[in-house]
């Protein structure tokens, strides 16, 4: 049991922490990876943020953590509202969509 409390425990601060260990993408790194096929065009990426969440696109940024990359994208809603998505960008798939504080 308390190897199960332990592991449990290990697993929660691992997932908690990985957020804090991803570093954004220099802007000609990004350019490579899209060069090389490792991430989708920009203009890919902003269409799908806009179909999940219909708005203007105010910030963008793209970030590394563990190989996976992930876009994250800030959009105003038309009454205003304030919304993050985050997709992979590997395949523009949309992971999570939350209102901005």
């Amino acid at each position: 049991m308390k190897k199960l409390v332990a592991l449990t425990c290990a697993t929660i601060l691992t997932l908690g922490t990985a957020s804090a260990f991803a570093d954004d993408v220099r802007i000609d790194e990004a350019e490579a990876l899209v060069s090389n096929g490792t991430i989708q065009s920009f203009e890919k990426l902003n269409a799908a943020a806009l179909a999940a969440r219909a708005g203007t696109i105010t910030d963008t940024d793209l970030e590394e953590s563990a190989g996976n990359y992930v876009y994250e994208v800030e959009i105003r809603d038309a009454q205003g509202v304030e919304w993050d998505l985050h997709m992979d960008a590997t395949n523009a798939e949309v992971l999570k969509i939350e209102q901005d504080d």
